[in-house]
């Protein structure tokens, strides 16, 4: 098996960095966002790039190397947590979409990085509901958090917290590093924040970044979705359609700010959070947007300059919200540096999945689209990894785990369906190393309404399959990298298409997904079409 070749060659690669004296081995301290798309980080050349809104983050790529074709196995919040936790695909974990429970029982990589000796951390966002197992130290947020003033889940109870989500994350953490943990013991830190999650609420030293600029637009902001197939047309997470103006942008509607909509859960309403802001908070808040709103309300816009509008407010606000993360980077390496600790410390960086950016006229994630497929990861090892690397190698978020064993000199059991990294950070191309990744996407129906998928990526061709409907795509990436044209009827393409179904197969065997992809009876399919209003659903 592939896996054990790379275990043996990585163990008599890193002999001397990795050693079984818990004093040598290196430290992790794990920095991970929700929904950060890598395009909305400069080091990763995407079209946000001359923004530079992640300045740390980008200097962490230079003194380290940056991982280019990173991929989620299912795009959406928990369950890609909870391949993170284990090292197994959403159905090897149970934890299929954010509807389920994740089972704390089940051997996760922190619990056997406890029993090799290494202390264990992790505070901010977990989103696999009950209480954390594996970790020493934990507070995490219940759900989606709030940005401002947010509660805690703690060993001794939850409790509240005055200040800004992502900073006071950060306070945890540095509490660890100076205070907490056992200065006899390697480490294992996880740094979990909300941001950039929906709905995009900067800290308050952040609110008139990007004021005087006008960012970029993606060149798939129109879309029509002309060519895909049913779904893409009949989702429900367009910037035009579905981008609240109260809910999502907190723009005061004139009648009253704080919109009544009682059926929205208080951890995803904007206003809910502003409610609970301190007189201080809010006056400055209020200071920042009040003009920005009244402009906009005397502006009276319609059509394309709304929604040019509307991306305009939410792309600022996604990445100022990102700035406080980029501040957070910036602080736990500092005091890495201040403790003595930067030498024998790995610093990684990475998030949940990708994102949309306005790119096909959305917001969100949840598709196999590149946008949300592909994940940041990044990652600083002094000595261990050449600073300005790059490696094109497929990796996905099933390694992560392996990977934190191999580093802690750990043994990594059999049923973990992922590699470890090890070799591409030393540089290596390994002969045996993927040359596909697997991806399966399951809630459905749910929010923004995607229907499940599940697919193949190559380095140059995608096949997705979203099978209750029996529609395929198929894309060649290398001439048409926004995926605007679906070649899946393409007789040129017919031999290419072939050899991906099989490759689907193949993984679908190899993974050992078992799930129902059966396509739905046509019944069923036309009254989704009724029921939802769907137009163009292809049959």
């Amino acid at each position: 098996m592939n896996k054990i070749i790379n275990m043996i060659t990585v163990a008599s690669i890193f002999v001397g960095l990795v050693s079984s004296k818990a004093d040598d081995r290196p430290n992790i301290v794990f920095l991970f966002t929700d929904d950060h798309a890598p395009h909305a980080i400069s080091a990763y050349d995407g079209w946000l790039k001359k923004v530079r809104a992640t300045p740390t983050i980008d200097k962490l790529a230079a003194e380290g190397m940056l991982f280019v074709n990173s991929f989620c196995t299912n795009s959406i919040c928990g369950p890609s947590r909870g391949v993170i936790q284990t090292g197994k695909h959403s159905h090897k974990n149970g934890f299929m979409n954010n509807g389920n429970t994740f089972d704390w029982n089940q051997q996760t990589f922190p619990k056997l990085l406890q029993k090799a000796g290494y202390q264990t951390a992790i505070f901010g966002k977990s989103h696999l509901r009950g209480h954390p197992r594996g970790y020493d130290k934990w507070a995490v947020l219940p759900g989606q958090g709030l940005y401002y003033n947010p509660d805690f889940i703690t060993p001794e109870g939850t409790i509240t917290i005055e200040g800004y989500c992502t900073d006071l994350v950060t306070d945890m953490a540095v509490d660890f590093l100076k205070e907490d943990r056992d200065e006899d013991e390697p480490f294992m830190l996880m740094v979990q924040h909300k941001a950039p999650h929906r709905n995009w609420m900067p800290a308050l030293r952040h609110l008139d970044l990007y004021d005087n600029i006008v960012l970029p637009e993606p060149d798939t902001l129109f879309d029509n979705w002309s060519d895909n197939a049913s779904a893409a047309p009949n989702q429900e997470l367009e910037i035009d359609r579905h981008m609240h103006l109260n809910f999502d942008l907190f723009v005061d509607l004139d009648k009253d700010f704080f919109d009544p909509t009682p059926d929205l859960p208080a951890d995803r309403s904007a206003w809910r959070n502003m409610k609970r802001m301190t007189d201080e908070q809010m006056k400055i808040w209020r200071a920042a947007y009040a003009p920005r709103d009244a402009a906009f309300h005397a502006a009276k816009l319609k059509g394309k300059d709304l929604v040019r509008w509307k991306y305009q407010r939410y792309a600022k606000n996604y990445l100022r919200s990102l700035r406080g993360v980029d501040d957070s980077l910036e602080r736990l390496q500092a005091t890495l540096t201040q403790l003595g600790l930067d030498d024998n410390t790995i610093v990684i960086y990475s998030s949940d999945q990708g994102f949309y950016i306005g790119d096909h006229g959305w917001y969100d994630k949840r598709w196999m689209y590149e946008e949300s497929l592909k994940m940041p990861f990044i990652v600083k090892w002094l000595g261990a990894v050449k600073p300005a690397s790059r490696t094109n190698l497929m990796i996905q978020n099933i390694d992560y785990a392996p990977t934190f064993l191999d580093i802690a000199g750990a043994d990594i059991p059999d049923d973990m369906q992922g590699v470890s990294l090890l070799p591409l950070l030393k540089g290596e191309r390994p002969s045996d190393w993927r040359k596909s990744i697997y991806y399966h996407y399951y809630e459905y129906p749910s929010v923004h309404m995607i229907p499940r998928h599940n697919g193949v990526r190559t380095n140059r061709y995608k096949l997705m399959h979203f099978y209750e409907f029996d529609e395929w795509e198929f894309y060649d990436l290398k001439e048409d990298p926004d995926e605007l044209h679906n070649l899946y009827n393409d007789p040129d393409y017919t031999s290419q298409i072939k050899r991906h179904e099989r490759e689907l197969n193949r993984l679908v065997a190899y993974y050992e997904d078992d799930s129902d992809t059966s396509a739905k009876p046509m019944e069923w399919r036309i009254e989704v079409r009724q029921k939802r209003g769907w137009e163009n659903m292809k049959r």
